[in-house]
């Protein structure tokens, strides 16, 4: 087993990727279905699968002509099989099936959380066992101590919202267009410090997380305010950002306490936030441990994460290949 394609289509953007077990990554490509999903504010999930099912081939062209390679140099596939929306998850696990059997090669379903919390072994520099993981995403925020491959024990994770989308939900109470996250991010660069604050959520609460009321404080100013100036709504962001970043590092700062862990490891679509990163880089001097990002491409959903633990989970042997169309939208990272 060389070459490994891999396919994730969990939620909104369909990634493909080649993946070498000898040279590593050689190609990936990805579709965004930002402009389908942009006027609903969200992602509509039928509309979705039907993207998928629009991508999927012409993108693997893409990776394959990228790679200068034929589809019969293909070894195996993987593709992710959960968690995320049930029809999305659906025409990834049947264009894998459907192209395994043509080729005549296994096909293995992966766990998406798995290939993101491992994204950053695509890196030059990359971690090594064991380490903290911080994932954080729209609909994940855990703090998981990784043990080895395979081994994982999540220690910490929000009650309720996930920090991607408590950034999502804020933006929208400030009328800023979807994708939320990164544009209140971008608002933010103009705020003024303290001119709005906000109280940390839960920071004396063990690891455990709550952003659902941090979205409500924002919500009960936005309401008092009434009607909101463009530098009120920077102010805001900034506020908000700084809260809930404050707050993620602090609570990082205790796992790392609690597990004696000298690397930590951030990843998850808000994982590219550049405040995060440079509060994690601030840690990382202050307590004399090393934090390891994936490139900003592969914070988010992509093919790459998923054939790299695709190889990573065939040669491990102890993973079983897959010849059903099961896909499983909840799937708890302790069952792996």
């Amino acid at each position: 087993m060389s070459l490994v394609l891999g396919i994730e289509s969990s939620c909104d953007d369909t990634g493909l990727a080649l993946y070498d077990t000898k040279k590593g990554l050689l190609s990936h490509g990805l579709a965004t279905q930002l402009q389908t999903h942009q006027p609903y504010g969200g992602v509509v999930p039928e509309l979705a699968a039907r993207d998928h099912i629009r991508h999927i081939a012409p993108l693997l062209d893409k990776v394959l002509d990228q790679a200068q390679l034929k589809v019969s140099a293909i070894d195996a596939i993987a593709y992710t099989k959960g968690p995320g929306l049930l029809g999305s998850l659906m025409v990834g696990a049947g264009f894998a099936q459907g192209l395994g059997l043509d080729l005549g090669v296994p096909v293995l379903g992966v766990h998406h959380l798995e290939a993101h919390i491992l994204a950053p072994f695509l890196e030059k520099k990359a971690p090594s066992y064991p380490f903290l993981a911080v994932l954080v995403s729209g609909g994940h925020t855990q703090l998981i101590a990784v043990e080895a491959f395979g081994k994982y024990q999540i220690i910490g994770e929000t009650r309720d919202d996930a920090v991607g989308e408590a950034f999502d939900k804020t933006a929208k109470l400030l009328g800023l267009p979807y994708p939320g996250g990164p544009a209140l991010a971008k608002l933010a660069l103009n705020g003024k410090e303290g001119a709005f604050t906000f109280s940390k959520p839960m920071l004396h609460k063990g690891l455990e997380m709550s952003f659902s009321g941090l979205k409500t404080q924002v919500y009960n100013q936005v309401l008092q305010l009434g009607t909101l100036g463009a530098q009120q709504k920077a102010d805001i962001a900034y506020a908000f950002e700084q809260t809930i970043t404050d707050t993620l590092v602090h609570k990082t700062k205790k796992a790392l306490e609690q597990t004696s862990f000298k690397q930590v490891v951030l990843s998850g679509g808000v994982s590219a936030n550049i405040c995060l990163r440079e509060k994690m880089a601030a840690l990382q001097d202050t307590m004399g441990i090393e934090a390891f990002y994936p490139s900003l491409e592969f914070c988010t959903d992509n093919g790459a994460m998923v054939a790299q633990l695709g190889a990573l989970r065939l040669d491990d042997k102890k993973s079983l290949v897959e010849d059903s169309l099961a896909v499983l939208p909840r799937w708890p990272l302790h069952t792996l």
